[in-house]
């Protein structure tokens, strides 16, 4: 690859178009979900489903990490902040977030030290500037992520580093893919695989999906061309009655994943027997914390949170959303009351996130067929 232009090339999607049109059975409603939030926004940006036929629809899963963060997590995040000694340091995304007691930019307003950064390793610089305060870092992402927190953990480890810590958020794509196959509510034909998560844990998880549910997986690049290709390799398993793990995006993802980073994941985290998802509730050993090695730098052993479960606002339905069982079109508060600039939900909150997504590419487009209907 020379220049991002080759994978964005408008006669070369047509043509994608028509192949993947030619594959489809007349009378036959085709439900391919994408994982990854990344491709929800990459969709409507470039407009991926004009080039589809209206029988092949595209859904979205619960693949935005900041999406899937319950409101009590939020909540012992705050509780966390609140501390006098503590420096409490997140990613943007994470800062407008409601919890059930506001956000982290709430508690930024009434007087809590919360500080954004870019990485890990910034709020590791900021404890070695202020060695007077605590600093906790509020680790949140899949897989894609979580090797940057472990090496930054290891490297607080190797220089002794005391006034740093982390609040481990850190989930993994499995579990919450084989929930959704499992769920009565939802029918899927295959899964367009994440990119961003497949560069740590390869393609070779994603076996399970084809040999216990018979259904597709081809893991995709974040370029229109990319997806495109990948649902024409998807309706191409279907049309010949295959459920395979397929790469298309093998220029940056191996089959066996990254060696190194797992085996740093596996030196400073450990599973939890379960987590609770948003809109998916507990899911056992679906997310990450911190291994007995670095127990020392665990924020929830240092300070004590609410632990409390939090439900959803009712006028919410980020659950539904981030099962793909609705579009956000149909949530009832979408594009009024829950806008990015005053959200309700996670979903119109984070950059990934598929409601955002639609209110930036995709709305007026939805509103104007809806009005056509």
């Amino acid at each position: 690859m020379k220049y991002v232009d080759e994978f964005r090339d408008a006669e070369l999607a047509r043509a994608l178009g028509v192949q993947i049109a030619a594959l489809t059975e007349p009378g036959r409603h085709y439900k391919i979900m994408e994982v990854c939030g990344g491709h929800t926004h990459t969709i409507y940006k470039h407009g991926i489903e004009a080039h589809l036929p209206e029988n092949v629809e595209l859904v979205h899963g619960p693949g935005c990490p900041v999406c899937v963060i319950p409101m009590g997590r939020v909540d012992d995040g705050i509780a966390i902040a609140r501390n006098p000694e503590v420096i409490f340091t997140c990613f943007g995304d994470m800062m407008r977030v409601p919890g059930g007691n506001g956000s982290f930019l709430d508690a930024k307003a009434d007087g809590a030290d919360i500080r954004f950064v870019y990485s890990p390793l910034d709020a590791l610089k900021m404890a070695v500037a202020n060695p007077d305060r605590q600093v906790v870092f509020y680790a949140i992402g899949f897989e894609t992520t979580a090797p940057s927190t472990a090496l930054t953990l290891m490297r607080a480890k190797a220089e002794g580093i005391t006034n740093f810590s982390v609040m481990c958020n850190h989930v993994t794509i499995v579990p919450p893919l084989k929930a959704l196959l499992d769920s009565p509510d939802l029918r899927l034909d295959a899964f367009i695989g994440p990119g961003h998560v497949s560069t740590v844990v390869g393609a070779r998880p994603y076996e399970f999906i084809c040999e216990d549910y018979n259904t597709p997986i081809v893991v995709a690049g974040f370029e229109p061309l990319d997806l495109l290709q990948s649902i024409l390799m998807i309706m191409q398993q279907l049309n010949e009655g295959r459920a395979e793990v397929e790469n298309q995006y093998g220029r940056v993802v191996p089959f066996e994943g990254n060696l190194r980073a797992l085996e740093v994941l596996q030196e400073v985290f450990e599973l939890r027997p379960y987590f609770e998802w948003r809109g998916l509730g507990f899911i056992s050993q679906s997310a990450l914390k911190l291994s007995e090695a670095y127990a020392d730098f665990d924020a929830e052993l240092r300070y004590a949170t609410p632990g409390v479960r939090v439900a959803d606002p009712k006028a919410c339905q980020c659950g539904e959303v981030l099962k793909g069982v609705i579009k956000p079109y149909e949530c009832k508060v979408f594009g009024t009351a829950c806008t990015p600039e005053t959200p309700i939900g996670t979903c119109m909150v984070s950059s990934e996130g598929a409601c955002a997504a639609y209110y930036n590419f995709g709305r007026f487009a939805k509103s104007a067929a809806r009005a056509d209907a």
